[in-house]
């Protein structure tokens, strides 16, 4: 099959199209023909090696430098040293074209999803793999999974729209649902143009909230047509834009230099949610404005049992809406992923791998 195999740290040299062999099954697994893999930042931070500890600034600002020590320290996976080489695509919209023996063969031809976030040691323990960061992901023609992570899912939408779903909007709603986002709470969403933040300010609105988003002056009106109630240029002062103590619940994988306005503009009892910090992992942090509120703060990676069940019935009853940026073949993922790091999008970049002979 054809893949788009990572071969190490670094630059888009390390992202090889070439032919390999096709998953063979285990017991428990079923084989995806790959209809649609959504672009993520993750799939870049992990070839950058941006998650080492070595590294002190955002993606973009990443320097050649960390880049050598986040590979020398080969800490710059989610979990352990990244197993290179190896197929990333966090994303999957998939059929189903074959089940190891003894599984369901009734599911062979079945459209479906993959929660890419797998709880290895069971819903009691936070302990967690994904797909396409520690295991071979969706970036070819074919992917084989647990079958317990393949969810059916029953829409008129296209192969490339369902493939805007599964990380980003996975991600969100493990922070909405953590954070239990209810009807009347005011919640400021940060990065609010991205896969993760437009699918955060759907996911809040659709629990009846009021949201405040936070994105750049030219993608401003792209986001307020998704829901938003309020927006905040990015750059903007937000503790001026929206008053000490105005906010209930911050959702922010940005972090960086606004982290502070973020505590600043949150309620006494209020909530701070996030699943990354692409603005920079390094934050000045007030405790005055932490323990003096009352704030809880919540971090986020493993997701919650309810959460892909969730998407599903989300989806197939309307309740959301891909924001599909652009497709590309799968061949051309250095382009896909050029244009993904200059920011000009709304949405989701998604890939799709060559038709079958």
């Amino acid at each position: 099959m054809k893949a788009v195999v990572t071969t190490g740290n670094g630059g888009y040299d390390k992202l090889e199209y070439r032919d390999v062999p096709i998953p063979t099954l285990s017991p428990g697994e079923v084989l995806l023909q790959v209809l649609a893999a959504g672009v993520n930042n993750t799939e870049i931070n992990t070839r950058l090696g941006w998650y080492s500890s070595s590294v002190k600034a955002g993606t973009e600002a990443l320097t050649d430098a960390e880049k050598e020590e986040a590979k020398i320290k080969a800490d710059g996976g989610w979990n352990e040293a990244t197993p290179f080489p190896f197929i990333q695509g966090t994303d999957c919209c998939g059929r189903i074209v074959a089940v190891a023996p003894g599984g369901d063969e009734s599911t062979i031809g079945l459209r479906v999803l993959v929660r890419p976030c797998i709880r290895s040691s069971g819903w009691n323990s936070l302990e967690n793999i994904w797909m396409a960061s520690d295991f071979d992901g969706a970036f070819a023609q074919f992917v084989k999974i647990g079958a317990e992570e393949v969810f059916p899912v029953d829409c008129d939408w296209s192969d490339a729209e369902l493939g805007t779903i599964p990380c980003a909007y996975g991600t969100a709603e493990n922070m909405v649902y953590r954070a239990k986002v209810k009807k009347g709470e005011h919640v400021l969403v940060a990065g609010a143009s991205g896969g993760v933040g437009s699918a955060a300010v759907q996911l809040a609105k659709r629990r009846g909230a009021v949201v405040t988003a936070i994105a750049g002056r030219e993608k401003l009106e792209q986001v307020q047509s998704i829901g938003a109630d309020h927006i905040i240029a990015r750059g903007d002062n937000i503790v001026t834009a929206l008053g000490d103590r105005s906010v209930d619940v911050v959702v922010d994988n940005v972090a960086g230099e606004t982290f502070g306005e973020m505590l600043k503009v949150l309620k006494r009892g209020g909530r701070y949610v996030s699943s990354g910090a692409i603005g920079g992992p390094l934050v000045t942090l007030d405790m005055r404005d932490f323990y003096l509120k009352d704030l809880t703060m919540i971090g986020c990676t493993a997701w919650d049992e309810p959460v892909f069940p969730n998407l599903i019935s989300y989806i197939e009853k309307g309740e959301i809406r891909p924001l599909l940026a652009k497709t590309l073949p799968l061949d051309q993922i250095v382009e896909a992923q050029r244009a993904f790091t200059e920011k000009k999008h709304v949405g989701k970049f998604v890939l799709i791998p060559p038709p079958l002979k």
